[in-house]
This record gives structure tokens, sequence and C-alpha cells, in this order.
């Protein structure tokens, strides 16, 4: 069974959730005038842990996956939880090496850890959680027609990072330097996110690839979403990486995972609202589906259980 084809088994039975019924980047309850918000996101070194990835890089990312779903929500992390699955043949370093790795994203996001747990497994599993508070939530299912969609950041450059790696294709040392730096060492948008609570009528994070995201939002709107090839914003490396690899660097930009940078719709108006760098890339229309330079595109991105061609 696929990823989605397990969650919606489990969303039959599932009845009894939050305030805010399942399906956003995390859940959330009413507490005071405001909302509790909480995630949880598991990385297993398997699927999720390329071979060069530093062990502080793999417990910084732990963090990260799941401080970003709090910030795409529009709220301030508070807290973050973990489980470890550890194999019984770990190198007490590579764990030493973790356990940094996640302290140093405890200070980067200024939040603290809450609580803690210990098993043994087949492999080296982080299963993390993380808390966070806000007055207003954004959601997935806000969008408007007549809004305009926009996008923190760059993207495709972890994508293409992957290709590189994993093809062992030679790119100049500057261009794989600026892939890596997104490929390994990802960053949550919390301060946008935060700031995007006030304005913002729908966002979500880059976890799994635009073009993915980019349908949910439109599903749970019930909107369509038109966007241009030439605003999304691409680095420079990814166009030289798709050279080499023999590549569209569109393609690598709209299908390009763990990303973690924001997708959000916003009312015209408000756009003066916003005190952060972002990009235009197209506008909610009526109707449904997603649309790149006018031809409808398939929600191409990272799905676990799946065949996902691009990522080989």
């Amino acid at each position: 069974m696929r990823e989605s084809e397990i969650i919606e088994l489990f969303l039959k039975h599932l009845k009894k959730q939050g305030d805010l019924p399942l399906g956003d980047d995390a859940g959330a309850i009413r507490f005071g005038d405001g909302w509790l918000v909480a995630t949880n996101d598991m990385l297993v070194r398997k699927t999720d842990v390329p071979d060069i990835m530093t062990p502080e890089q793999v417990g910084f990312k732990a963090v990260t996956m799941n401080v970003s779903d709090v910030a795409a929500m529009g709220a301030k992390p508070l807290g973050f939880l973990f489980s470890l699955g550890v194999p019984g043949d770990m190198e007490e370093s590579y764990l030493e090496g973790v356990a940094r790795g996640i302290e140093k994203a405890l200070e980067f996001y200024d939040i603290a850890v809450l609580s803690a747990d210990t098993n043994e497994t087949d492999d080296l599993i982080i299963d993390g959680i993380a808390l966070g508070i806000t007055k207003r939530l954004l959601t997935r299912s806000g969008a408007r027609p007549g809004e305009l969609v926009c996008v923190t950041g760059d993207l495709g450059r972890a994508l293409a990072g992957l290709l590189v790696w994993k093809k062992g294709v030679e790119v100049p040392e500057g261009t794989r330097n600026s892939l890596y730096e997104k490929f390994l060492n990802p960053r949550a948008r919390v301060r946008e996110g935060m700031a995007l609570s006030g304005v913002a009528s729908a966002a979500i994070d880059i976890s799994d690839g635009l073009a993915k995201e980019l349908h949910l939002i439109s599903r749970m709107s019930g909107v369509a979403i038109e966007i241009r090839s030439s605003s999304i914003p691409i680095h420079g490396s990814v166009f030289e990486a798709a050279e080499f690899l023999g590549m569209n660097p569109i393609e690598i930009a709209i299908a390009s995972g763990e990303e973690f940078e924001l997708v959000f719709t916003l009312p015209p108006e408000l756009v003066s609202g916003v005190d952060f760098e972002f990009s235009v890339i197209g506008r909610v229309v009526e109707g449904s589906g997603v649309y790149l330079d006018g031809r409808p595109i398939r929600p191409r991105g990272w799905e676990h259980l799946a065949s996902n061609e691009i990522f080989k």
C-alpha cells in the first residue's frame, strides 16, 4: 500500500479527532483564546538519511522537520519531544553526534526538549513531536479565488543535491556546496510562519514537493491553482546541476521534497503587510486542479512506499 492509501485507511477509523480535523501539517486543539498545535514526524535512517549526512545533521533535521510543520500552521514553536529507536550495533559516537545535532537545533529554534523515550529497533529511528501556540491557525483549506500563490526562499536545491550525490555526477565545487546546503542542512521558516498567521489565508510547508503541496491546497480549499514556471524561484545552482543531470530544472523544482519552504495564499491587498522576502508564483482561481503555464500537472513529489522515480 502507498502512504496515501494507508492514511485513508486509518482515517476511516480515527473518528475522534481534535478541534481541527486531521489533514493539515499539524493538529490543533483550542487553548484559551488561541490554539495549541501539535505535530509528529518520523526520521528513519534507511529512507531519510543519505550516507554523506553527518550524525549532527541527522539530529538537527529530526527537529527541523517537526518544527517546520508547526511553522506552517502559523504557530510559535514551544517544545520538542522524541522517541529514539536504536539498533543494538549502533556506535556510541554516532548517537552522540545525533544528540549534539538535536541540541543545536533546540538552540537554533529556541525551544526546549520536554520528553524522550528509547527502545531497540532494527534501524535508527527518531520519531519527533513538536508543540506550538498561535492565535490564528493557518490551514490548507483557506485559499480563495483571486488570491496570490506565494513561496518563501528558493526551490530545487534539495532534490538536485540528492540526485547529484546518488548519481555520482561531477559538478563544480561551488554548485555542489550550494546544493548540499539545502540538501543536508535545511532550516524551518519559523519567523515567516508566525508572521503569516495574521495575513495569509492558507499555508503548507514543502516537505514532499511543490506540485504535491499545491494539489493538497487545491483539493482541501476547493479551488484551482495556476502557477507560472518563470516565477518559480529556482537557485542558479539548480540550473547548473540540471544541465549535468540532463534534466529539466523546472521539473526538479516542483518535485523537490524536504525544502521546508512555505507555500501560502494571500489576498493581493495584504501583500504590503508581509515583512519578509517571498515570490509570487501564481494565483488561486475557481475550479479544481493545479496548472503550470496553463497545463495540468500531477501531484508529483515524494511519497513513502511508492516508486518515486525522479528521486532515483
